[in-house]
């Protein structure tokens, strides 16, 4: 299901998150190449050991870069872990955690997206809510009471200042904010919100984390129906440059 990721970065000066690279694991292998994105990048650095940004790389092992970015099994919080991103035995392998987590770290700007396809006539993708540690307490509370397969609701929030085209996502009855969708997500969820229609689209709930930090908090699932002709992730900076 996740056997290919999207690199995406984000720009100190723009603010946007540009796609920079595609990772797959097929036949035994990670393969790994840097994509047009790159090309609208103020100061972009390629990773150590992989400077050729015209070079597809292929291992055996996963990329340092991306290694990096899973939790250890030793760590005391692993299995509050795998509940976290609702893994069931030994279903979590490096490419699910990557998909799920985005691989986010505090110490970079570097976040992997799956590449979703057609699940039976459906667009269907997993995500946690971003934004979480900027809502109100209030909020907060309200995100830990929500139930599983509880409905929640898209805003346009147009006057966002980072990105005109965020999505937010809210509650009914009452009324309040729980997060965003990720950014890397916005161009290919509003083009289908437009095509199919809002009465559409379905976001509900998978789980919710109390214990977890924010960026693990709420998990959620967008679907929507695969139109006909659809490409996700198909403008010209998503695509390898080898």
């Amino acid at each position: 299901m996740y056997n290919e990721l999207i690199l995406h970065q984000k720009s100190s000066t723009t603010k946007r998150w540009i796609p920079i690279g595609r990772l797959k694991f097929e036949n035994g292998y990670y393969i790994f190449c840097y994509t047009k994105g790159i090309k609208s990048f103020k100061g972009f650095k390629p990773f150590e050991k992989m400077n050729d940004l015209n070079k597809v790389y292929r291992s055996k092992e996963l990329f340092p870069i991306f290694q990096n970015r899973l939790l250890q099994k030793s760590r005391p919080e692993y299995k509050n872990y795998m509940d976290w991103l609702d893994i069931k035995g030994n279903a979590l392998n490096p490419m699910v955690e990557l998909a799920l987590t985005g691989g986010l770290r505090a110490t970079d700007s570097l976040e992997l997206i799956p590449m979703p396809h057609e699940q039976d006539g459906y667009y269907r993708v997993k995500f946690f809510s971003h934004g979480i540690r900027h809502v109100a307490p209030s909020c907060l509370q309200r995100i830990e009471s929500l139930n599983k397969e509880e409905k929640l609701y898209i805003l346009k929030d147009i006057q966002n200042i980072y990105d005109c085209d965020a999505l937010a996502l809210r509650t009914t009855e009452p009324s309040e904010l729980v997060g965003y969708c990720p950014s890397s997500y916005l161009k290919d969820f509003n083009k289908l919100i437009k095509y199919n229609g809002s009465s559409m689209v379905e976001v509900k709930v998978v789980k919710t984390n109390k214990t977890a930090p924010s960026q693990l908090k709420l998990l959620c699932e967008f679907t929507t129906k695969w139109y006909d002709g659809f490409v996700p992730f198909s403008d010209d900076e998503y695509q390898p440059i080898a």
